[in-house]
C-alpha cells in the first residue's frame, strides 16, 4: 500500500524543504516533487503547514528493570507505547546482566522482556559490570546479535569495575569497532557524603540528594574515564551530562584528539536543582534521579553546547516510578529510586525550547533523530527521510501548542516532571515502518516493533 505525505516541509540533518514524501509498504519510495506517474494509487494525507521529521530515536531507556527494591512502573508494553506516542519509533534500552552472569543471559532476558510487547522498533546495548575472559570472549556474539554499543558505571559498587577492568574492556571494545557509554559519578567519595548527610540529621530532606551528587564529582569521573579512554585509544560516549564543568573535562579531551560523544536529557535542559526544594516532600522526591538536576546556568550551559555541535543527542534516560514507590524513600533520601519518565514528552520538549532559543530544525532533527541513529549504527535505514529507508515520520504541527499534564501521559508513572509546561506545536501523527501508529494523540497501532540488530558507530 502507498501514502503520500503531501504539502509539509521535510526537515533532515541538513536542510528543511517543501517536499512530499512517498511511502510503499514499510520503506520511503520517494522524497520530493512527485509527479502522478509516481503517485498513482496512493492514499494521499495533506501535512500542510506541518514538519516532517524522521522518526525520533531515544537510545536511553529503562524498561522493566529491577532497582532500588522495586521494578520500573513502565515496562516494554507501556513503555514504548508510551515513547511512539511522542514521536519514537525506535528506543535503545538496557540489557543488564548481574555480576557472575553471562552477557548472554542478558540478552536472553532482555528479549524475553521485549519481544512481541513493543510498539516501536527496539535495540539493546549491553551492561559490563563484570570483566573477565570469559567476558570479553563473549564480546564477539554480542557483535553478531547486533549489540554494538556497551555501557559501564564509575558509580553503583554493584555494578563498577576497577581501572585495570575498564581500561582492558575499552580496548577490547575498540579492537571491535564497538563504543562505551559511561555513566559518570564518584562512588566513593559519594558514599562519604552521604554518610555526612546523614550525620548532620539530613536523611529526611530530598535537597540532601543533590548535595551527596555534586557537579564536580561528575566532573572528576568524566576527566577520569577520559584519561583511561585515552590510554586505551578509544571513543567513548558520555550519557547524561549534566553541568558546565563535565563539558569543559570534555572539551579539553577533545582538544587532546580524543573522540567523544554526548549526551543530555530534557531534564538537564530544562530544570534545575530548584525542584528539591519544594515544601511537600513527595512532589520534591519526583525530581529525585541520577546525576540530580544542577543549576539554571548548566542548562543554558548545555544549550549552547548544543547548539555548537558538542553535544550530539537528547536522549531521556526514562527510568519512571510512581509518586508509590518514590515514597519508599521517605525518611531516607538514598532509597528514593532514581530516575524520571520522558519518553512520552522528550521531542515537543526540545522542539520548544529549540525554538525558543531559535535553533535550526536540522539542528533538533541531528540530536533527536539522524545523530543517535548514526552514532547507535542504524543509519540510513534510521535517522533520515530519504528513499529505502524505513519509513518512519513524525508529522509535527508548529501551530497546536498544547499543555503538559501527568495524568494525560500514557506513562504508569502517573505524573511528568513537566507538568504545566507549555509546548510550541505538538506531534500530529506518527508513522512506524509506513503504518500510522498515531494519530491526533491517539495511538491507533498495535506491537508491532521488530528487533534492530545494528551495525557499528558511523558518526
Amino acid at each position: 500500500m502507498k501514502t503520500l505525505l503531501h504539502g509539509g516541509t521535510v526537515v533532515s540533518g541538513k536542510s528543511a524543504r517543501r517536499a512530499d514524501v512517498l511511502l510503499d509498504g514499510e520503506k520511503i519510495a520517494a522524497v520530493g516533487r512527485l509527479g502522478a506517474a509516481e503517485t498513482r494509487g496512493a492514499e494521499t494525507v495533506d501535512v500542510s503547514g506541518c514538519l516532517l521529521f524522521p522518526g525520533f530515536i531515544d537510545a536511553h531507556t529503562h524498561f522493566d528493570l529491577d532497582v532500588a527494591n522495586t521494578t520500573t512502573a513502565d515496562d516494554f508494553d507501556s513503555g514504548t507505547r508510551a515513547a511512539v506516542r511522542g514521536g519514537t519509533t525506535t528506543v535503545i534500552d538496557f540489557a543488564c546482566p548481574e555480576k557472575g552472569e553471562t552477557l548472554a543471559h542478558g540478552l536472553r532476558l532482555w528479549h524475553e522482556k521485549a519481544d512481541g510487547r513493543c510498539w516501536c522498533d527496539y535495540g539493546f546495548h549491553m551492561t559490563i559490570d563484570d570483566w573477565n575472559a570469559g567476558i570479553e570472549r563473549e564480546l564477539d556474539d554480542m557483535f553478531a546479535a547486533g549489540i554494538t554499543s556497551f555501557k559501564m558505571y564509575l558509580t553503583d559498587p554493584a555494578m563498577l569495575l576497577p581501572d585495570r577492568a575498564l581500561y582492558e574492556a575499552l580496548s577490547a571494545l575498540r579492537a571491535r569497532g564497538g563504543v562505551c557509554g559511561f555513566h559518570c559519578e564518584n562512588a566513593g567519595v559519594i558514599d562519604a557524603k552521604i554518610a555526612e548527610l546523614k550525620a548532620a540529621g539530613m536523611a529526611d530532606k530530598v535537597f540532601a540528594h543533590p548535595l551527596a551528587r555534586p557537579d564536580y564529582l561528575e566532573a572528576e569521573a568524566v576527566a577520569r574515564i577520559l584519561r583511561i579512554a585515552q590510554a586505551a585509544d578509544a571513543p567513548v560516549i558520555l550519557v547524561h551530562t549534566t553541568n558546565r564543568e563535565s563539558l569543559a573535562e570534555i572539551e579539553a579531551a577533545r582538544r587532546r584528539g580524543q573522540t567523544v560523544y554526548v549526551e543530555t536529557c530534557p531534564q538537564y535542559l530544562l530544570l534545575d536543582d530548584s525542584a528539591y526544594y519544594a515544601p511537600d516532600w513527595a512532589e520534591a522526591a519526583k525530581y529525585v534521579c541520577a546525576p540530580p538536576l544542577r543549576k539554571k546556568a548548566d542548562a543554558d550551559a548545555l544549550w549552547r553546547a548544543l547548539r555548537r555541535g558538542d553535544v550530539q543527542t537528547v536522549s531521556t534516560d526514562h527510568c519512571a516510578f510512581t509518586p508509590e514507590q518514590k515514597a519508599m524513600g521517605r525518611g531516607d533520601f538514598t532509597k528514593i529510586p532514581g530516575g524520571l519518565p520522558g519518553v512520552e514528552t522528550r521531542g515537543e520538549l526540545v522542539y520548544t525550547g529549540g525554538v525558543a532559543r531559535r535553533m535550526s530544525l536540522s539542528l533538533l532533527c541531528r540530536a533527536l533523530s539522524e545523530n543517535p541513529a548514526k552514532l547507535y549504527g542504524l543509519y540510513p535505514r534510521k535517522g533520515a527521510l530519504a528513499a529505502g529507508s524505513d519509513a518512519d515520520i513524525v508529522v509535527y504541527d508548529p501551530e497546536a501548542d498544547r499543555v503538559l499534564h501527568g495524568a494525560e501521559l500514557a506513562s504508569r508513572a502517573g505524573y511528568t516532571p513537566f507538568e504545566g509546561f507549555e509546548t510550541s506545536g505538538s506531534i500530529r501523527s506518527v508513522y512506524l515502518r509506513g503504518a500510522l501508529a498515531v494519530d491526533r494523540g491517539a495511538v491507533v497501532g498495535g506491537r508491532n516493533g521488530q528487533y534492530l540488530a545494528r551495525e557499528r558507530c558511523a558518526l
